[in-house]
């Protein structure tokens, strides 16, 4: 959410705010440890962005049609869906392939935490958990690459 506009419809607060809302309503108010939490937190947030790209790509919500804004510079999600949709889709290939690079990613990507707070969430040394997240991204980025070609 960082890259996004500040008056975008889905502010920060409004994605963890309703990451709670979930968790909440998973009926568990208690987490062994606060990387468990964490894990937990960024597969929230990662299905609530991800729900929410689907949705604006159905024909309901607009489908194809793209917004024309009056400063091209901004940086919106509803420009990255099909982005979003190709990272979740190799998200779930790398989780089969290899499930703690996927859990790294999912807490640097969609909770955005440090090197440090990951490797602390995972209970992994921060040397080890930064080389997981280089290799991650590398392998997402070829998946990506394999299944959709180069993007722009």
């Amino acid at each position: 959410m960082g890259a996004e506009r500040p008056d975008h419809t889905l502010q920060t607060t409004a994605l963890v705010h309703e990451a709670y809302v979930r968790l909440a309503n998973e009926g568990r108010t208690q987490w062994a440890n606060v990387g468990e939490f964490m894990i937990a937190a960024a597969e929230a947030m990662r299905r609530i962005l991800i729900d929410r790209a689907r949705a604006r790509k159905t024909k309901k919500r607009g489908g194809d049609h793209r917004r024309a804004y009056l400063n091209p510079d901004e940086v919106l999600l509803e420009d990255r869906i099909d982005e979003l949709l190709h990272l979740d889709e190799a998200l779930e290939a790398l989780e089969a392939h290899n499930s703690q690079w996927a859990m790294v990613v999912k807490l640097r990507y969609f909770a955005g935490l440090t090197h440090e707070q990951t490797a602390e969430s995972l209970e992994l040394p921060e040397h080890s958990a930064r080389r997981k997240w280089h290799t991650a991204r590398a392998w997402l980025h070829a998946e990506i690459k394999r299944r959709h070609g180069p993007q722009d």
